[in-house]
Order: C-alpha cells, then structure tokens, then sequence
C-alpha cells in the first residue's frame, strides 16, 4: 500500500522526540532546585542562552523534515544508538530525583548528565534521518554537528548553574 504524501510527512523523525519531551514535561519539576527554571535560567548570559535556544530550536525542528524510514543499516544502527541514548539520559534524571543528595548528584559529572547524555539519542536521530522531505543533502553529520553545537551552548548553561551553587 501506497502512503498519501501526508501519511508520509506523520512518519518523520520528530515521533523520535515525543517521549522525550513527554519525560521532560511530566519530570521537570521532579528535578532538584538547581534546574528549577527559576533558577536554572537566572543570570545566564545572554550569548549563551541566545545560542541554546536557536541550536536547540533547529535540533527540535529538523526531525520534522527527516522520514522515519529504518531500512539502511545505518538507520538500523541510529535506532540502536537511540535506544540506549534514551535509556541513559532517563537514568541521569531517575538518579537526580531519587537520589539528589548523594555523591554522583551533588557532583558536576551528575549534575550535569542530563546536559550531555542527550548527544547520544541525538547521535541516533541524526543517523536514523538519511534525507530530508525536500530536496536537499542530507548527511548524518551535519545533524550531528548541530547537536554538538546546541549541547555546548546546554552544558555550557548547566556548568554555570552548577558552579554557581557550588561556589
């Protein structure tokens, strides 16, 4: 069976973000003080949250233009890498809400893993994403690099509320 150009435009990588983002929306609150949005965002520089947003923005975007085809091996591969990506960046969160008191939370490698382990599920997106919709080349890399891009702009932000409470 033939999908209607529309089907074809549902079926993109963006269903990849949705439980993700539906984690985020349900846990935020769940988090310690010092990624409460009063906080976290208070005092950041305005380069640094300026550029978070537009890399972030394009990061959350471009899965909308990318099919969700998983035929290619690499595609295979990105699905995989996904999977683990997600697990991971959900245990940063569990072992922050469950245990913000201990060692691995109170350090910056725990504060900051909700931060950085995302570039592992993005990994995964950028290599289930072989094209675009629209006439354009696509390789895994430039996806890649703009999460890389966004991440330093995101630890670059967490590190700052981090020093900040431990100073």
């Amino acid at each position: 069976m033939k999908l209607l150009p529309i089907s074809r435009c549902i079926l993109n990588c963006f269903l990849l973000l949705i439980p993700i983002l539906a984690w985020n929306a349900i846990l935020a609150s769940k988090l310690p003080a010092g990624y409460q949005a009063e906080m976290f965002d208070k005092d950041i520089p305005s380069a640094v949250s300026l550029g978070e947003n537009i890399f972030r923005s394009l990061v959350m975007f471009l899965p909308l233009l990318m099919p969700l085809n998983l035929v290619g091996r690499s595609q295979k591969l990105g699905l995989y890498i996904f999977i683990f990506g997600m697990l991971v960046y959900f245990l940063s969160w569990v072992v922050l809400i469950v245990l913000p008191g201990s060692t691995w939370s109170m350090s910056a490698v725990g504060f900051l893993a909700p931060a950085y382990t995302p570039l592992i599920w993005l990994v995964g997106i950028g290599l289930i994403g072989a094209q675009f919709y629209f006439h354009f080349p696509y390789q895994s890399w430039m996806y890649i690099l703009l999460s890389i891009v966004f991440l330093s702009f995101h630890i670059t932000h967490a590190a700052i509320v981090y020093l900040r409470l431990n100073s």
